[in-house]
Parts: structure tokens; sequence; C-alpha cells
């Protein structure tokens, strides 16, 4: 199964993989209905040192859960974390999680589907139970945010996926007086 879900995926998915898609959109509708601080496409660029700061806090998490230190969490220990942790997902979300996260499908998540794996924990986490405090990613939390908030800015359509018209259309718009990350970087 493996991969990032898409529309057109339909014959890699089984039914828990839609069911786990079906949570992320609606979920990302949610979101969206709230709406979003992201104003322009280069806000989010704006964004991404401060991104990339908490996403480098992430390897330390992952070196943590990797239990025999091979580059790679396996389904077991990703259980383990679980476990650990003492997160509220029952079995069959746990492995919907790793088999969606696990873009290679080489039935393991690298770091950057490791990265993958936690925005959608935090996203599908009830704000209220807070797992990624739990988790030791309290600090994170603005990153995740951050990730999330990008993404319902692009979701044009509310949709709870982002086409690549969707990114064109995010890209060209401007906002009058706004200043872009180009012209900031030729000023320096």
């Amino acid at each position: 199964m493996g991969g990032v879900f898409g529309r057109q995926d339909t014959s890699r998915r089984g039914s828990h993989g839609m069911k786990l898609e079906s949570r992320m959109v609606e979920s990302m509708k949610q979101r969206a209905a709230h709406g979003t601080s992201v104003k322009s496409f280069n806000s989010i660029i704006m964004k991404f040192p401060k991104i990339d700061e908490g996403l480098r806090k992430c390897k330390t998490i992952f070196e943590q859960f990797d239990e025999d230190s091979n580059g790679e969490i396996d389904k077991e220990e990703l259980k383990n974390c679980f476990h650990k942790l003492e997160i509220s997902f029952t079995e069959e979300e746990i492995s919907d999680l790793f088999e969606a996260c696990d873009i290679n499908e080489d039935m393991g998540m690298k770091y950057n589907e490791f990265i993958v794996f936690l925005c959608l924990v935090y996203l599908l986490n009830d704000p209220a139970a807070s797992e990624a405090t739990k988790m030791g990613l309290g600090d994170l939390e603005s990153t995740f945010e951050t990730l999330v908030d990008a993404f319902v800015f692009l979701d044009k359509n509310k949709d709870g996926y982002v086409s690549k018209d969707e990114m064109i259309q995010a890209i060209n718009e401007s906002i009058p007086g706004e200043r872009s990350a180009g012209r900031i970087a030729m000023k320096r």
C-alpha cells in the first residue's frame, strides 16, 4: 500500500487505508472550516527556517524509536513506541499509519517518512488529548500546526487534497504590499 494517498490511488488501498484516508481528509476539512493564518505562499516560505529547525528535533525522537539503530522504524518498533507512550491508537490504526507513511514500501519508515508519520499523528489526534506533548513533541506542536495551516491554505477548493492547479494558484497569488522572499533575499 504505502505512499501518500491521492484520489487516483484507489487500486493501491485496502479498506483500512481508505478509512485512514477518510479520517485524514475529514480532519483537513475541519481545519479548513476554521480558516488559516497563512495569507500567501510567500508567508509559507518565510516560515521555512523555523519549520526546518523544528523538524531537525525529530531526528532525536526518530533515533530513540529506532531500537535496532538500522536507520528505519519497522512495524514492531512503531507498536512499541505507541505502547511505551500510551498513545491511544488501535493496532489497526497503527498498522494503517505505518503503511501510509512507508512511502518506499520497504517495510520500514526512514527519517523523512517518520516526519510524515508525526504530522499525521498530530493531525488525527483530538487536540484536547494533545498526544504530541505526550510524545515529547510539545515544542514541535507549532511546527506541525504550521504545516497543517499551510496545507489548509494550499487546499483552495477545501476538498482535503492539494492539486497541481491549486499549488500553481497559490504560488501566483500575491497580497498587495507583502514583501516577497525574493525581495528580502535581494536586500541582504
